[in-house]
């Protein structure tokens, strides 16, 4: 049984507020996408929902003149590490186990390199994943935190990924939590 759903997570203010003005479209497409590679990768399709939805909830809003400033938004940009943390504490607070809310805010944390130094990490495969949708579903200049999408077509996208979610944990007899 899931203590924390996607819905749950998208009717929550601080996703609505900060998940929304990164782009809720984007991080909807992320989310679908982390589920469809979760058997490709062998981690749970809740985890990896969940660190898709909420990738980019740390995002500062990177705008000049009401346009996306991707040159000041590479220079200084932090958004995974403030998300990681953000993304931590919305988990807990909802019910999350304390082992899962870590997994998700690593993987958030992970998910792009634009902060790191120089030298390769060893990524878990939940954390490969997200960078992963994450950079599939980009676009030039940050052309992916633009796209719109209505709050009722946002909130069937959702359900239908928790409607997925749950088929397969009733299904799967090899299911696993932590990813």
């Amino acid at each position: 049984m899931r203590k924390v759903t996607l819905t749950m997570l998208f009717d929550h203010p601080i996703v609505q507020k900060y998940v929304g003005r990164s782009g809720m479209a984007h991080a909807i497409s992320v989310a679908e996408r982390s589920v469809a590679l979760a058997k490709e990768y062998g981690v749970s399709p809740d985890l990896a929902a969940k660190a898709g939805l909420l990738h980019d909830i740390g995002h500062y809003e990177w705008y000049q003149d009401g346009e996306w400033d991707f040159d000041q938004y590479k220079e200084n940009d932090i958004h995974a590490i403030k998300g990681a943390a953000r993304a931590h504490k919305l988990l807990v607070r909802l019910g999350e186990s304390l082992p899962e809310a870590k997994a998700v805010a690593l993987a958030v944390l992970l998910h792009t390199d634009s902060y790191l130094p120089e030298g390769t990490l060893q990524l878990t495969p939940l954390q490969q994943l997200v960078a992963k949708a994450d950079t599939d579903d980009e676009e030039p200049s940050g052309g992916h935190h633009y796209r719109s999408i209505s709050s009722e077509t946002a909130r069937q996208r959702i359900l239908h990924l928790d409607h997925k979610i749950n088929l397969f944990m009733e299904t799967s007899s090899s299911y696993k939590q932590l990813g």
